[in-house]
């Protein structure tokens, strides 16, 4: 018996090794996916989104955002911080 060849258990020149080769690939793309969430989001990459550590931006914050953005105009700033103050 050689013990040097695949032998007829995996063959070489068969389709056999193209499931190894997406197995490899799947689990680099989710090691992948992963890292990059992980860099993205930093700590708080898998959280459910339950902001209960008190580190959420409150409404009136999120309305300082919007309006350093451009996204709504003072008139809209004003009345939107006022609904909030209420």
């Amino acid at each position: 018996m050689n013990y040097y060849s695949w032998g007829t258990h995996f063959p070489i020149f068969g389709f056999g090794w193209i499931i190894g080769v997406i197995f490899w690939v799947c689990f680099g793309l989710l090691v992948a996916m992963i890292v990059k969430k992980v860099i993205a989001h930093g700590n708080n990459a898998f959280s459910d989104g339950d902001n209960s550590s008190g580190e959420a931006d409150s409404a009136l914050d999120i309305l300082k955002k919007r309006y350093a953005k451009g996204e709504i105009s003072s008139k809209e700033f004003e009345k939107i911080k006022k609904d909030i103050k209420d």
